[in-house]
């Protein structure tokens, strides 16, 4: 497949993918924003749980939350689920496109101990092999006991990403992670969330009492999905951002940073001392990643023992190793244009990106994309030399 038709494919999916996701957590976030708001009703309706008035675009709404009853059913219902489903569906083609296309160049760990094929089963397998386990755990094992639950769910989510760390580049293991995340939710969505109320009404229909245990079940799930969607956000996010899954120990930034979104998420959904622990903690611990991620001091530039690296040096380094994806006229056998628009066919251009090649070559070591190129560790260095001694090219 061309570098035209693969580059518009992930355009256009993930357009879609980020469309169909806003619809889905902000559908999340607005009923759990509503269930902890809810007041007790003015009137003496024993069917109305909480009650809310809301204002928007110079319109006032009353939203009642009922209890349904033997024999009466509303009209009109709408589900929430065609939202989950486009999200999941948009997201695993965008896996496809950008992992697992192209020649997985952005899928494998450059010294991974197992082939391309037996990587790309393992990262596909992983989805459903993810849901079954959870699911297991959470029907069986948790369901009465949401804090050991949710504790030993966070530790098996690490084990994973730690297992996946040996054979995934750093950028594919944080999206699997979330890929695997974004599994859970819409197969919590359409095997638990939705027949537990189907469930409910159909009890309704036949006249009889229906089971509210089913609602609680239900209810406990959605809470899950709710809890997983800001590390699922910054999972997304993430390939972006080279000093987060550049890290040598990046299972272990991602583990944080899944706590950190999930300690900012309980302080919004409910109002408590503890909670506001969370927020505090959450933010402490963001900035001990911060920090934790940060590059090494470089040498001082004048410093007698620290050499005065040439442009010369630096650009036969660049056209060997870089230019062959990022030129006017790349010679890759994956990339027929330049990566981003990233061009380093001039001195000037060089110059022009030198803080991102230091952060992605020198800091990260995430470029080139699998070590392609068989960039050395010398090589990386003396690109970081000349950057900190001012990137000069005369």
């Amino acid at each position: 497949m061309s570098a035209h038709i693969t580059e518009w494919l992930n355009l256009i999916i993930r357009w879609m993918h980020l469309i169909a996701g806003i619809s889905w957590i902000g559908s999340s976030f607005f009923f759990m924003w509503m269930d902890s708001h809810l007041e007790p009703p003015k009137d003496d309706n024993k069917d109305v749980d909480g009650e809310l008035w809301m204002v928007h675009s110079g319109g006032f709404y009353l939203v009642k939350k009922y209890f349904i009853k033997p024999g009466w059913v509303p009209e009109g219902l709408h589900w929430f689920k065609w939202e989950a489903t486009l999200t999941w569906i948009t997201g695993f083609f965008l896996l496809g496109v950008v992992y697992y296309m192209s020649g997985a160049v952005y899928l494998i760990k450059p010294d991974a101990p197992l082939s391309k094929g037996a990587i790309m089963a393992i990262g596909l397998c992983l989805l459903p092999v993810a849901w079954l386990i959870y699911d297991l755990l959470w029907k069986y094992a948790f369901a009465k006991h949401m804090k050991l639950g949710s504790a030993i769910s966070f530790l098996l989510t690490i084990a994973v990403a730690f297992g996946l760390s040996h054979i995934l580049s750093g950028r594919a293991l944080f999206v699997h992670i979330g890929a695997m995340y974004g599994t859970l939710m819409v197969a919590n969505v359409w095997m638990r969330i939705l027949p537990a109320q189907q469930k409910m009404i159909d009890a309704t229909q036949r006249g009889e009492v229906p089971d509210y245990s089913k609602g609680e079940s239900a209810k406990q799930r959605s809470v899950h999905n709710n809890y997983m969607t800001f590390p699922v956000l910054f999972m997304m996010i993430s390939n972006h951002f080279p000093s987060t899954y550049g890290q040598e120990h990046n299972w272990l930034v991602l583990a944080g940073m899944i706590l950190v979104g999930a300690g900012i998420r309980h302080f919004l959904n409910v109002k408590t001392p503890f909670s506001r622990f969370a927020l505090t903690a959450s933010i402490a611990g963001a900035f001990g990643i911060f920090f934790y991620t940060a590059p090494p001091a470089p040498p001082t530039a004048n410093a007698d023992n620290v050499k005065k690296v040439s442009f010369a040096e630096v650009n036969t380094i660049i056209q060997n190793r870089c230019a062959t994806c990022h030129s006017a006229t790349p010679t890759d056998d994956v990339f027929k244009t330049a990566p981003l628009g990233a061009m380093y066919d001039t001195p000037e251009q060089i110059k022009a990106y030198a803080d991102k090649i230091k952060a992605r070559a020198v800091d990260a070591q995430t470029m080139p994309l699998g070590n392609k190129t068989q960039m050395t560790v010398e090589e990386r260095a003396l690109l970081g030399q000349w950057i900190t001694q001012g990137a000069e090219i005369q």
